[in-house]
Order: C-alpha cells, then structure tokens, then sequence
C-alpha cells in the first residue's frame, strides 16, 4: 500500500523538479534527493541525499535547461 504512494508522490516530484527557480530547484532538489536516498538507504539516506539534492539541485537544473534547448 506504501509503496504505490510513495511512488506518485516520487513521480509528481520529479515531474515538478524542473519548475521555478533559484529557491524552488533547491527544494525541488532536496525532495529528489530525499526520496531517491529513502528508497536506497531508508532514513539515513533520505537525510544524506536531501542535503545532496540541496547542494547540487540548481546547478542540475541549469544543465538540463541548457540540453533541452
């Protein structure tokens, strides 16, 4: 039953990841992270890939924008 969840609530994320800017790829990042290090690592990776996500989120977004184009 979790495992459904989880997964829309992963996709709507990744689907939104891309969305805003500065401010909003870092939480849109901390949230990929987050939810990729929980279903790796459980609860220590859900903390480890947040910070990750936080830390690299814009300039991720800005290198996908730039291979879109």
């Amino acid at each position: 039953m979790r495992l459904p969840i989880l997964a829309s609530v992963l996709a709507t994320v990744l689907m939104l990841a891309a969305c805003g800017n500065t401010v909003e790829q870092r939480i849109g990042g901390a949230a990929v992270g987050a939810g990729t290090g929980a279903v790796v690592a459980g609860p220590v990776g859900a903390v480890v890939g947040g910070a990750a996500g936080a830390v690299t989120g814009p300039s991720v977004a800005r290198a996908t924008r730039r291979a879109t184009r």
